[in-house]
């Protein structure tokens, strides 16, 4: 059941919801002890006892603590309230890239200064040997002052994770078109902005964001995906079979 308005957990009181997919629910909140807003991210009620879930959870919190950059939102902490866990997330006003890129393409310039910003930021996570497996627009936030913060590592890997443990090189959930659309059972990340090696369900390693980093950098200059299709069958044989349209490119 969602969080509403004017719930407690603990300290933070819920102010508004943010956003929902498969990795979690999010919610704007108030800090009351230091009198600041934060983002808490919470399991699903469908998922909350999961322990494949809870792993992932405590997986997350784990590696956004090993990063500290500027352009990733960073963790205040993971708490437990009511035997639910949830993290304490560093809260970004402003719009996703996702919501930018709907009003149309963006100039070169802005494009390049956004493309710089998040370049800057997975640099940061490859060089701690972070993967994120899940770089989209949707995941990326675009500050009032024209700060880049690049949220969401709930599908993020450590590449020194061993190899044996499946969940480790692949994670059994699907993110298609929208945030909140998930299907278990398949293959990782977000279908428009997957590499062909994911595509196909192999192993990955920081390549993949590179891809999907190149992917967003053409729809902000085209307002377009690179790779799409009707259904994610469609959109998946876009990606390991077929080019963009680079016509479409100023």
């Amino acid at each position: 059941m969602p969080l509403l308005p004017g719930t407690r957990l603990g300290p933070y009181e819920i102010q508004a919801p943010l956003g929902a997919g498969g990795m979690g629910e999010v919610y704007r909140a108030r800090d009351t002890r230091l009198g600041r807003d934060v983002a808490i991210k919470a399991l699903p009620d469908a998922f909350a006892k999961a322990a494949d879930r809870l792993a992932r959870f405590q997986r997350e919190a784990q590696i956004l603590a090993s990063l500290n950059h500027t352009n990733i939102a960073t963790i205040h902490g993971l708490e437990e309230h009511d035997d639910a866990r949830y993290l304490v997330l560093e809260y970004v006003p402003g719009e996703t890239l996702a919501e930018r890129i709907r009003r149309g393409p963006l100039t070169v310039e802005e494009s390049l200064e956004i493309a710089r910003q998040i370049a800057e930021a997975l640099e940061a996570a490859h060089e701690k040997g972070v993967v994120h497996r899940d770089l989209k627009p949707a995941n990326i936030k675009i500050a009032p002052d024209g700060k880049v913060k690049v949220l969401d590592f709930g599908l993020a890997k450590e590449t020194s994770a061993d190899t044996s443990d499946p969940d480790a090189m692949n994670s059994p959930t699907l993110t298609v078109a929208s945030p909140a659309f998930t299907r278990a059972g398949v293959i990782l990340g977000t279908a428009a902005y997957m590499s062909p090696e994911q595509a196909r369900g192999k192993p990955v390693d920081k390549r993949a964001d590179i891809w999907a980093f190149g992917c967003i950098l053409y729809e902000c200059l085209t307002g377009r995906m690179a790779f799409g299709g009707e259904t994610v069958t469609d959109t998946l044989a876009a990606v390991v079979k077929s080019e963009p349209d680079w016509r479409a490119v100023p």
